[in-house]
């Protein structure tokens, strides 16, 4: 994940899920045991490979140019990475008129729409480095029991602290929060001067972190339990500090998100993902920071992942190469050589060990991926979230039963 996608990872790719909801079913083109076809049931072809990629910025785009220029000496089949301006549209347009890229990236909400339709090539379980994924991260893009596609990197969500206003307040290493107690209790002291305590986006993809803590969620093994009395919980402690001012959403500090807020230093700690690195970098680079693990919930430790994939078209007619490209791209060294160019954290068990060396200060968003939650997958569930932000908007002042309610009728609708 990176930065500007991953502020609001699933609302950022609504208009792919809408997208493939309006597709035909479009993957059919070629039959992977007829002409063509490869005796492991993937096409085979002289054709090249093209690969989409939603980019970041520059450096993403020249990391991933490389790496796939360095297969394609490697192996002899021509690639070629194009970095779209708007991937959810180019997708959509490419099935649509049968000619989408070879290799793409996909999102685990919009994989549902385009899987559904007969769009995506199931490659996961052929990947030779299938076991080396975190398990969390291959049942985010397992479907009806296929595993669909390689994740690419993850992030998860860590609390953010501005060590000199953390210092200015009289707070020490061991006032750092465990739980939701002493999270109050240290929002309450930071929280001074028109300054918040805490910050975050009013979106589920930053508050369901509070409702894994307390032992909610969304889906549980399947089905919707958006109205449990955990999520209630959950949104009351939000609402009761939200209510108090040492909580505020980063839109009502003038801030477009939690990063934005921090690095103001509207507020004194923040949730955001790793990505936020990057951000401070770049546009405050003199706000000293750290960043420990989200405090636990009554129901434990908790947070939220999100990913991206490795998506392979049904109708590539390369589809033997494409598999080859994606396990190259997503090796260990390869995956190492991603996160010093542009911070994603790398989607294999291999790579924890050299990544925690490189990057000992941010820890704890690696110890999440033990822990973490993602978001639903399932076809629609982009629009049940949108929905579901809206509400979280007035939170401080409506009523977390009936807003979970809501969500929890929307959400039968599209899991059953």
């Amino acid at each position: 994940m990176t930065s500007h996608r991953t502020r609001s990872a699933l609302g950022a790719t609504a208009l792919l899920a809408a997208g493939a909801l309006a597709l035909t079913a479009c993957g059919s083109g070629f039959d992977d045991t007829g002409d063509g076809g490869s005796a492991d049931g993937f096409t085979s072809s002289d054709d090249a490979l093209t690969v989409v990629i939603g980019s970041s910025g520059d450096a993403e785009t020249q990391a991933v140019t490389d790496a796939v220029a360095a297969w394609s000496e490697q192996s002899g089949v021509d690639a070629t990475v194009q970095a779209a301006t708007d991937l959810p549209q180019q997708l959509s347009q490419g099935f649509a008129a049968g000619s989408p890229p070879d290799v793409f990236y996909l999102s685990a909400d919009a994989m549902a729409g385009y899987a559904g339709n007969g769009s995506l090539k199931a490659y996961g379980d052929e990947l030779a480095n299938r076991d080396d994924f975190y398990p969390s991260l291959v049942e985010n893009f397992t479907i009806d029991d296929e595993f669909y596609c390689a994740p690419k990197d993850f992030s998860t969500l860590g609390l953010v602290i501005n060590t000199q206003l953390w210092e200015q307040a009289g707070l020490t290493d061991a006032d750092i929060p465990t739980d939701w107690d002493q999270l109050a209790a240290v929002a309450q002291r930071l929280t001074a001067d028109g300054r918040a305590g805490l910050a975050f986006g009013a979106e589920y993809q930053r508050i369901g972190a509070f409702m894994a803590q307390a032992g909610g969620g969304l889906v549980t093994d399947g089905a919707a339990t958006a109205d449990s009395s955990e999520n209630v919980e959950a949104l009351e402690y939000v609402k009761t500090h939200l209510a108090d001012g040492t909580f505020a959403y980063a839109a009502d500090l003038g801030a477009g998100w939690g990063g934005e807020a921090f690095g103001k230093q509207l507020a004194a700690m923040t949730i955001e993902g790793n990505w936020i690195t990057g951000g401070l970098a770049a546009d405050y680079p003199d706000v000293a920071y750290t960043v420990a693990p989200l405090p636990a919930g009554p129901g434990g430790e908790g947070t939220l992942q999100f990913t991206n994939c490795w998506g392979m078209a049904a109708d590539s007619p390369n589809q033997q190469a494409a598999l080859e490209l994606i396990e190259y791209l997503t090796s260990t060294d390869q995956q190492l050589a991603f996160s010093e160019a542009f911070g994603p954290m790398p989607s294999i068990q291999s790579a924890a060990d050299a990544w925690r060396d490189a990057n000992p200060d941010l820890a704890s968003f690696l110890d999440g991926a033990e822990y973490a939650q993602f978001p639903p997958n399932q076809d629609g569930s982009a629009d049940v979230i949108t929905d579901f932000n809206s509400q979280l908007e007035s939170l401080a002042t409506g009523d977390p039963s009936s807003i979970l309610e809501s969500v929890q009728a929307n959400l039968e609708a599209i899991v059953g």
